[in-house]
């Protein structure tokens, strides 16, 4: 069963991961007055995009090592690239969520007005991105819990004195 579900994520994943890039590479609005926006004007979007292809690349690649065999049997290669990965996504999500606020905000310290009246199709689709982004991530969540059962189920659990032994080591 839990092969099934940890099989099931890594291929949830890979869509998730297309859509969240096709979503933003794909994203660009023009406006008459303030000039064409696209997602290669901001950087967190293009980490984003970096992120997501690196989470579907490494998706991929754990589906068919586990379909091999070959380094299924390396529990702690999986508990350690699941947990990089979900922190990756993480930071990339943050960074995301950053632009995303300033653009329906703005920040009137520095005088920067919020945009999203302007471009309001490119901030939807900018939140439809990170909403995918957000599944892949609960998806890698689980995957990291999974893997690191995985990983600490290889150990025995650490063996507790009995009342006889610390008795014995007082005195």
């Amino acid at each position: 069963m839990l092969k099934f579900i940890d099989c099931f994520l890594r291929i949830s994943v890979i869509p998730l991961s297309v859509a969240t890039i096709w979503l933003t590479v794909t994203n660009q609005q023009d406006n008459t007055i303030f000039g064409k926006l696209k997602f290669s004007h901001l950087l967190g979007l293009k980490y984003m995009v970096c992120i997501s292809a690196i989470c579907a690349g490494y998706a991929f690649v754990a589906i068919v090592s586990s379909c091999i065999k070959f380094l299924v049997t390396k529990a702690w290669l999986f508990f350690l690239s699941d947990q990089i990965v979900a922190y990756l996504m993480v930071t990339s999500g943050a960074a995301v969520m950053e632009i995303i606020y300033l653009a329906y905000n703005g920040d009137q310290k520095v005088t920067w007005s919020e945009s999203c009246s302007s471009y309001g199709k490119f901030c939807y689709r900018m939140k439809l991105a990170l909403i995918f982004h957000a599944l892949a991530l609960v998806c890698f969540i689980v995957l990291a819990v999974i893997s690191a059962y995985r990983c600490f189920c290889l150990f025995d659990p650490p063996s507790v004195p009995s009342n006889k032994e610390v008795e014995e080591g007082r005195t």
